[in-house]
C-alpha cells in the first residue's frame, strides 16, 4: 500500500497548476461550510439565546407534580428555593439562576381586558440576563421594592392604550384558588421589537407576587440562565441526580417549537454545501479523466508489469481521495483563521434588526464560534466525494488493454 500512495501522491503533483486550482477550490469550500456554522452559532448565541431569556430561561425547575397538573402555570411553590438557587448558582457555565413565580391573568384598562402571563422576578438577581429590562423605552426598569408596580411591553402598552405613571388591573388566582384583583401602576415599558411576545408577559416583582397570591416567601419556579445555547439536555442529566424531588426541564421540553427551529435552520446549508463540493468533485474528475488520457502509455507499462486492473484502479482513487485530504486540511486552515478573525470583531448586524422578528432579539453584535461542530462531517463529505470522482477515471484507467496502450501515441 504504501507503494500506492507514493504513486499516488507523485501523480497528483505532475500538472500542479490544475492540482492546485482543484484543491483551492475544495478548500475554500470546506472553509464556505465552516464560516457559515460559525456564523449559524453566532446567530443561535445572539437569536435564540436571546429568545430564551425572554421566555424563562434554558432550564426551569419546579415542584415535583408541576407538569402533571391541570393548570397550565399552577402556583405549586418549591420547597426550600433558596437551596435549589445556592445549589445550581455557581455551577460551570451558569450565568445566574432566579427564583419566580409564574402564573396567568388578566390585564385591563379602558380598552379591554388582555390574557397575559404574571411574571415575578427578582429584577436585580437578573439584571444581566432580563432583556426587557435591559429595554426600557419609557419609564423604568423593576426594583425589588416595588409593590403595586408592573412592568409591560410596548405591544401590550399600544393595545391597551396606556403609558408610564397610567394605572391597570392585574386579575388572577392565588395559591387557594382565590380570585385576586389589584391595581398596579405601570413603573415603565420595554420595546423587544416584536408586539407578539410584548403582549404576552407583564412583569411585578417577587415579593408582590408573594404578597399577591398567598405565597409568603415562596416562588414556584428556578430559572437557570447558561451562557450558551445546546448544553441544557446535558446540564439537565448532571443536575438531575444532585436535585432529587424536583421537576427539571429545559426549554426544549416547555417550547418544542424553538428546539426545532434550532434544529432545522442547518438543512439549508447542508443541501448548499454538498452542490458546492459537487462542483468541485467535477474538476476532479475532468482533472483525473485528463490524466488517463495523458497517461495511457503509462498505464499499459503498468499494466505489463503485472499490475491488474483493480490495482490501476486503486492508484486512480487514491490520487482523487488524496486531492481531496489536501483540500480538506487546506479548508480547515482556511476556515480557523476566518472564524478566527470574526470570534474577536464580531459581525454588526443590528441595522438589520428590524427586518423580521428574530433578527429584532439581535441587541449585540454577533461573534461567531469556530465552525467546527459539524466539522468531522463536513470533512468526511469532502474526502467522499473527491473519491467517488475519481471513481469514473478509474475505472477508465482499468479498462485500458496494456498491449493497445503501449502502443498508444
Amino acid at each position: 500500500m504504501k507503494l500506492y500512495l507514493r504513486l499516488a501522491w507523485r501523480n497528483m503533483w505532475r500538472h500542479r497548476r490544475r492540482t492546485v486550482i482543484i484543491v483551492l477550490a475544495m478548500g475554500f469550500g470546506l472553509c464556505l461550510m465552516m464560516w457559515y456554522d460559525g456564523l449559524v452559532d453566532g446567530f443561535y448565541q445572539a437569536i435564540y439565546g436571546n429568545a430564551i431569556k425572554v421566555l424563562g430561561g434554558n432550564v426551569q425547575i419546579h415542584a415535583e407534580g408541576y407538569g402533571g397538573s391541570s393548570g397550565q402555570k399552577p402556583l405549586l411553590p418549591l420547597d426550600d428555593d433558596t437551596r435549589v438557587v445556592d445549589a445550581v448558582r455557581d455551577l460551570p457555565g451558569v450565568v445566574t439562576a432566579s427564583r419566580r413565580i409564574n402564573t396567568g391573568g388578566l390585564a385591563s384598562s379602558r380598552e379591554g381586558a388582555f390574557a397575559v402571563g404574571i411574571t415575578a422576578i427578582e429584577p436585580e438577581v437578573e439584571q444581566a440576563v432580563n432583556l426587557a429590562g435591559q429595554n426600557v423605552i419609557a419609564g423604568r426598569a423593576l426594583t425589588a421594592d416595588d409593590g403595586d408596580a408592573v412592568f409591560i411591553g410596548k405591544g401590550l402598552a399600544d393595545a391597551m392604550g396606556v403609558g408610564e405613571g397610567d394605572r391597570i388591573t392585574l386579575t388572577g388566582r392565588s395559591a387557594h384558588e382565590e380570585m385576586r384583583r389589584r391595581t398596579m401602576t405601570v413603573v415603565g415599558v420595554y420595546d423587544l421589537g416584536i408586539a407578539e411576545v410584548e403582549k404576552l408577559t407583564v412583569y411585578i416583582s417577587l415579593a408582590e407576587a408573594q404578597t399577591l397570591y398567598d405565597l409568603p416567601g415562596q416562588s414556584t419556579e428556578v430559572a437557570i440562565f447558561l451562557d450558551q445555547v445546546g448544553g441544557e439536555a446535558k446540564f439537565v442529566e448532571e443536575l438531575t441526580p444532585a436535585l432529587p424531588g424536583y421537576e427539571i426541564e429545559s426549554f426544549e421540553d416547555s417550547y418544542p417549537e424553538l428546539k426545532y427551529a434550532l434544529t432545522t435552520k442547518g438543512q439549508a446549508m447542508d443541501v448548499f454545501s454538498v452542490i458546492i463540493l459537487g462542483i468541485a468533485a467535477i474538476g476532479i474528475l475532468n482533472l483525473l479523466l485528463m490524466a488517463v488520457y495523458e497517461r495511457t502509455r503509462e498505464i499499459g507499462v503498468l499494466g505489463a508489469l503485472g499490475l491488474k486492473p483493480r490495482q490501476i484502479s486503486l492508484l486512480f482513487i487514491l490520487e482523487g481521495t488524496m486531492i481531496g485530504l489536501v483540500g480538506v486540511v487546506l479548508g480547515i486552515v482556511l476556515g480557523l483563521a476566518l472564524n478566527g478573525v470574526q470570534k474577536l470583531v464580531g459581525l454588526d448586524f443590528t441595522a438589520f434588526s428590524g427586518m423580521s422578528s428574530y433578527t429584532a432579539l439581535i441587541t449585540d453584535r454577533v461573534y461567531p464560534s469556530w465552525g467546527v461542530s459539524k466539522l468531522l462531517s463536513r470533512a468526511l463529505t469532502v474526502a467522499i466525494i473527491a473519491a467517488l470522482a475519481a471513481v469514473i477515471p478509474a475505472r477508465e484507467a482499468a479498462q485500458r488493454d496494456p498491449a493497445e496502450a503501449l502502443h498508444y501515441v
